[in-house]
């Protein structure tokens, strides 16, 4: 969900940063349907036929090449002289590609499945995500920065070294993340963002950054814990993380793209609003579930709400905005 959804943004905002032509949609359209295809054959292949879920992990494969491949041309194109956030999105995306490619391969030998799956989160989706975030939520916010460019690549190094760790030993890693929890938090203090802001369109992107030293830190604690006593914490630093920053990051950036490339009027009314604030619920209950297997609590009945508060919080963004999207219907305020 995460890359195509991410790929929406980055065919329109790439070309810009790198003051160039927009994307024709001829170049960009057969990606996304590369995508659905891959998706839809992944899930009847759950349930089917192995060789089917071979066939669909190629597939997202190589629409994940095509997106790498066709921003890229564009990088090599531009004219512009700083490009260091188009290199970080390129590089991120090529460990993505990498990755991908290690999951299939780990489908036969599955001691490379854990780092796989780290590389994926960490130095693929964690890098891409908040490398366009670092740049467009303070651009949204009317608050630029100036990079701190040593901090990061100490930032990307560390989370390289959580990948490491991670996969040659579970829990390994919490002294790493409690340095990024602090770095992470030390740049976006540095960044001095306009919260509480009275606009629920960059609210909304404050909160899912600030979720990032949040994850960082409890990913340290529970590994700790973990490590010391052997404590199920049922992946919660990569669900928060996930959830925290790049679902609500996600929904915030999706609802601005809708409205703003719909000709709606850049404003959250109530409902959206509401959910802006379901999507924390939805990282509160998923750290309650995973909290629920620490403490042996009853797990399917958070293991239930979790799913259900999931479904609600897509369903209703669907139904105030699906139409909006593909038909770019004019909304009224409720």
């Amino acid at each position: 969900m995460f890359t195509p959804a991410f790929l929406a943004f980055l065919f329109t905002t790439f070309p810009r940063f790198s003051a160039t032509d927009p994307i024709l949609k001829t170049h960009y359209m057969y990606i996304f349907w590369l995508f659905l295809t891959g998706s839809i054959f992944f899930h009847i292949a759950i349930l089917s036929s192995i060789i089917l879920l071979i066939l669909s992990i190629i597939i997202l494969l190589v629409a994940q090449i095509g997106a790498l491949y066709l921003l890229f041309k564009i990088y090599k194109k531009s004219k512009v002289k700083e490009k260091s956030d188009q290199a970080w999105i390129l590089i991120a995306m090529s460990i993505g590609v990498i990755s991908h490619i290690l999951f299939l391969i780990a489908m036969g030998i599955p001691s490379l499945y854990q780092f796989s799956i780290q590389m994926s989160i960490y130095l693929y989706l964690f890098l891409l995500i908040f490398t366009i975030a670092q740049r467009m939520v303070p651009f949204f916010s009317h608050r630029p920065i100036e990079k701190h460019t040593e901090r990061f690549k100490v930032i990307v190094g560390l989370l390289a070294l959580h990948v490491l760790l991670e996969s040659v030993q579970a829990n390994s890693s919490f002294l790493v993340n409690l340095l990024l929890a602090y770095l992470t938090g030390k740049e976006l203090y540095r960044w001095k963002l306009p919260f509480p802001n009275p606009n629920p369109l960059i609210w909304i992107l404050h909160i899912a950054l600030f979720w990032v030293p949040i994850a960082f830190l409890l990913s340290g604690i529970t590994n700790l814990i973990s490590l010391a006593s052997e404590t199920n914490f049922l992946s919660l630093d990569i669900h928060t993380l996930a959830l925290g920053f790049f679902l609500t990051i996600l929904i915030g950036f999706g609802t601005r793209v809708t409205l703003g490339h719909s000709g709606n009027t850049m404003h959250a009314d109530r409902l959206t609003t509401i959910l802006f604030y379901w999507t924390q619920v939805v990282v509160f209950v998923r750290i309650l579930t995973s909290l629920s297997v620490a403490m042996n609590w009853n797990f399917v009945i958070f293991f239930d709400l979790s799913i259900t508060v999931w479904v609600v919080l897509f369903t209703l963004w669907a139904c105030r905005f699906f139409a909006v999207l593909i038909f770019a219907k004019k909304l009224e305020s409720k």
